[in-house]
């Protein structure tokens, strides 16, 4: 066996897949699964799509890309660059948009590709990463005015993020500003508006406590699917969070002081670190580090091991509590945040091991 090792239980996100699906159906919502923290793996995406998922959905159009055989709408999550409109028109059916710019580059290349291409405008609710500030009203009216003239764009819905940037709590009230914003339009344009594209993972315990607005008809869903978690990366009830298992081998176990000796400056990273000193302790060292993976986002399996740390390539941790009478060459496990295995599944020095 090659370490570090990622092992992914593409069933148990199979499963996870389903059970949302069925959740969320029952209450007429739809469902875009995002791959993004899969980095493109065809097993587990193929997982995801037997499931039944409605729309594929991921931020980077290389991975979409490679989603091609898989004959399910797909969506461009992160909002679109310039440079990429004709790939992006050519490999998905979906984009989420704030510029108007970007629209009509949209509309251009749908054109010469005679495709009708789907777009959800953005706005920003108050979490401050993509869209149109949702007080701005004069802003969202004239979008909407501009991709109406758009023979080959349909404004397919209007969507939001909240949590990712500002930390935004997804509520009744923050999400209801988008429930009226449709009314609005729809009255005064005389056109309907399909979708509501309202959060992602963090939004499901609002659903599931009957509190999300009537309306709000699509979820973005990725930690849920991947890990079972939610918001503040609580665990969901009814989901698989033992999904993925990090292991990475020993390389060094030493006594040694808790406390460097010597005038501390900055790290490899630029940060001052602090010790606190509890005298000689037993540390292990694995052979992995932040160029893979930040060390705040393992969860160590065994409770009694603690992560002191990690340069580029080591992972420091203490041992002496551990009941466990490690040695080199044995492998540690790792639970994983979302960040965690977005993380691990990017980086090319961590195998990757489907089950």
């Amino acid at each position: 066996m090659r370490y570090p090792l990622l092992e992914i239980e593409s069933k148990k996100i199979e499963e996870n897949a389903k059970r949302l699906i069925d959740e969320c159906h029952d209450k007429g919502i739809q469902i875009a699964g995002v791959t993004k923290v899969f980095s493109g793996n065809k097993k587990i995406v193929k997982a995801i799509v037997d499931a039944g998922i409605d729309i594929l959905a991921d931020s980077r159009i290389e991975n979409l890309k490679s989603f091609k055989d898989y004959k399910i709408p797909k969506m461009l999550i992160r909002i679109p660059m310039k440079s990429q409109i004709r790939d992006l028109v050519k490999y998905t059916d979906i984009a989420l948009v704030s510029e108007i710019e970007i629209v009509k580059e949209i509309n251009k290349f749908a054109l010469k590709a005679n495709k009708k291409y789907k777009v959800i405008l953005m706005v920003d609710i108050g979490d401050l990463r993509e869209g149109i500030f949702f007080e701005n009203k004069d802003e969202i009216h004239s979008a909407i005015q501009e991709i109406s003239k758009m023979k080959y764009v349909e404004l397919y819905g209007l969507g939001t993020n909240l949590t990712c940037y500002g930390g935004i709590i997804p509520t009744s009230d923050n999400l209801s500003i988008l429930v009226e914003l449709k009314k609005e339009i729809e009255k005064k344009f005389g056109k309907q508006i399909k979708f509501i594209s309202g959060g992602n993972s963090e939004t499901i315990p609002l659903m599931r406590t009957g509190n999300m607005p009537e309306g709000i008809n699509q979820l973005r869903l990725g930690a849920s699917i991947a890990l079972g978690i939610g918001l503040y990366d609580m665990p969901l009830e009814n989901l698989y969070q033992d999904t993925v298992k990090l292991k990475s081998e020993i390389i060094e176990i030493k006594q040694k002081p808790s406390k460097p000796i010597g005038e501390i400056s900055v790290d490899a990273f630029g940060n001052k670190p602090h010790f606190e000193d509890k005298g000689i302790r037993k540390r292990a060292i694995c052979a992995i580090g932040k160029q893979d993976v930040n060390p705040e986002h393992l969860i160590p399996i065994d409770e009694n091991i603690q992560i002191l740390g990690a340069s580029s390539d080591h992972l420091l941790l203490d041992t002496t509590d551990s009941c466990v009478d490690y040695k080199i060459g044995d492998t540690l496990e790792f639970k994983l945040t979302y960040g965690g295995l977005l993380s691990a599944m990017t980086s090319k020095y961590i195998y990757k091991r489907i089950i």
